[in-house]
C-alpha cells in the first residue's frame, strides 16, 4: 500500500520544539519523559504516553488509526511551550 506520507526512518532528532519535560515540571528526574522535537527533515516526534488502546473506540467520526500508527498523548503545557518553535508554514 503506497502513502501519500510515509516517515522517514533515517531523519535524525534535530532540535527540541518547547521545553523540556524537566523545565515545565511534568518530570523529575525521570529519563522516560514526554517531549516534541523536529527532525532533520522538517517533521516532528512525539514521545508521550500510548493511550492507542483507550482511545481508538473512542476516535470521533472520520478518524482512525492505523496498524502502524499510535495515539500519543503530551502535557497541554508542552504543546503550549513549543508552540514559538512550530513555523506558521
Amino acid at each position: 500500500m503506497h502513502r501519500p506520507w510515509e516517515a522517514d526512518p533515517d531523519a535524525e532528532f534535530a532540535c527540541r520544539f518547547g521545553k523540556s519535560a524537566q523545565q515545565l515540571g511534568d518530570t523529575k528526574e525521570d529519563l522516560t519523559c514526554p517531549d516534541l522535537w523536529e527532525l532533520t527533515n522538517g517533521d516532528v516526534a512525539a514521545i508521550g504516553r500510548d493511550l492507542t488502546e483507550l482511545h481508538r473506540d473512542r476516535l470521533p467520526p472520520g478518524v482512525s488509526v492505523g496498524p502502524d500508527e499510535r495515539i500519543v498523548i503530551l502535557p497541554r503545557n508542552m504543546v503550549v511551550a513549543a508552540k514559538p518553535d512550530i513555523p506558521n508554514a
